[in-house]
């Protein structure tokens, strides 16, 4: 498991973390029920505070991407809704993203080509 942190980033380290390890999700590099570090082993390995690597611990838990096992600590566990719930999550969060490429001029067939070469990255057959 490589994480990496940006401490130059605009974007808040625990978010840097949470998005990395649903990346590595989708990417297959972490399985479901695989063990991550614990919160203090992996603060040490990357110099923040354990009050950070807590709180993106917890933000994925909510989101329904670990489980937090007192022998094992947080444990990979996608747990899914029902396919109508998920897709209007999805779109919820879309909303946003689809706005901002308008305002900036990207086209449909631009954001269309973006994601379908984004699943083509992701793509785990």
């Amino acid at each position: 498991m490589i994480l990496e942190i940006d401490f130059n980033s605009d974007e808040a380290i625990y978010v840097q973390l949470r998005n990395q390890i649903i990346m590595g999700i989708a990417c297959a590099e972490f399985a479901d029920g695989e063990s991550l570090p614990s919160v203090r082993q992996l603060a040490q390995v990357l110099g923040v505070n354990m009050h950070t690597v807590n709180k993106a611990y917890a933000i994925l838990r909510e989101e329904g991407y670990l489980k937090l096992d007192r022998r094992k600590g947080a444990v990979i566990s996608v747990e899914t809704l029902e396919k109508q719930q998920e897709l209007a999550s999805i779109q919820e969060n879309l909303r946003m993203l689809v706005a901002e490429a308008v305002c900036k001029g990207v086209t449909e067939d631009e954001m269309n080509r973006l994601i379908h070469d984004m699943y083509q990255k992701l793509d785990r057959k």
